[in-house]
């Protein structure tokens, strides 16, 4: 009886061990394929259509995720931006920068 119960911790243990082992090999894969979103000061931006559900109803599924086009015009720090119009009209309410999406110009 008391051996069961040694083999029984040891088999919590190796589950635990195994486990941890696989969190970490899940967590190097996902940092090895994700990168930061940064922005330098003037750079020109996308803005995701926010809060999620104002999209137009007129266009369904089928109306824009993005908006506009912005300058990053100062970093607030935490991934927090603020944003002018390309037009210069300043933005007050800052954003994060999960919700931006690097503006690359057509030729």
């Amino acid at each position: 009886m008391c051996q069961e119960l040694e083999d029984l911790e040891q088999a919590r243990i190796d589950a635990y061990n195994l486990m941890q082992a696989q969190k970490r090999i899940a967590s190097r894969a996902y940092n090895k394929k994700t990168r930061q979103n940064t922005f330098a000061e003037g750079d020109l931006v996308w803005r995701a259509v926010l809060p999620i559900g104002t999209k137009d109803p007129k266009f369904g599924k089928f109306s824009p995720t993005w908006e506009g086009l912005f300058i990053s015009d100062k970093i607030l720090g935490l991934g927090a931006f603020q944003l002018k119009d390309k037009d210069g009209e300043q933005h007050n309410i800052p954003i994060n920068g999960q919700h931006l999406k690097r503006y690359i110009p057509s030729v």
